[in-house]
């Protein structure tokens, strides 16, 4: 099985608001991921929270998984990636049986279960231990890592972070391209968020 971790920790400077709780249709960003993982059958979710940690746990009632709140988010995303390697629900699933993670930042939203799918169709049937979508030959958000990087990206330099572990494994890389932007839409400023989710120019 695959396993979700949700990166939701860092400080939000440039939207001047937590990405996490942005609305997208009647949901938040967050919801919106964790249903989207929902409906692609990844069930087994953690969230990893950092600034304003309290504020977003007080909105997190619907949620079933495990939430882990990163003290060290200011250290950059691999501190929080890590965070949720650590925290994956074992209580409900052997580690045998975790055969990877999908990392999905909050700042990436626009998923939909048919890209989803193929990324998890790309990991069975490729063999290749780090999924990445694409759109128009540009490389995006969620990845799927083995379980058998997870060590690895545990000793990643804070600097580089997973990005690390994709570039000393090319041969391990497999690429699905896909036919929606929202791969590669990173809504990190209020001018992303009219342009992207809402559809303003």
């Amino acid at each position: 099985m695959i396993s979700g971790i949700i990166l939701a920790a860092g400080s939000s400077q440039r939207m001047g608001t937590p990405k996490a709780l942005l609305k997208i249709g009647e949901t938040t960003f967050l919801q919106y991921i964790v249903e989207t993982l929902h409906s692609s059958r990844i069930i087994d979710n953690v969230i990893v929270l950092g600034a304003e940690a309290e504020e977003i746990q007080k909105t997190l009632s619907w949620f079933d998984g495990k939430v882990a709140v990163n003290n060290d988010w200011q250290k950059g995303q691999l501190t929080s990636i890590i965070t949720g390697l650590n925290n994956l629900d074992m209580t409900k699933t052997d580690p045998e049986e975790i055969h990877g993670v999908m990392i999905c930042p909050v700042d990436h939203p626009l998923l939909s279960q048919a890209i989803l799918v193929d990324l998890l169709q790309g990991f069975w049937k490729s063999k290749k231990q780090i999924i990445i979508p694409t759109f128009n030959s540009k490389r995006g958000h969620p990845v799927i890592f083995h379980r058998e990087l997870f060590d690895e990206i545990r000793k990643a330099a804070l600097d580089l972070g997973a990005r690390a572990v994709v570039r000393n494994h090319p041969d391990k890389v497999f690429e699905v391209a896909v036919q929606e932007p929202g791969v590669v839409a990173n809504i990190d400023t209020p001018e992303n968020y009219q342009h992207f989710v809402l559809g303003n120019p």
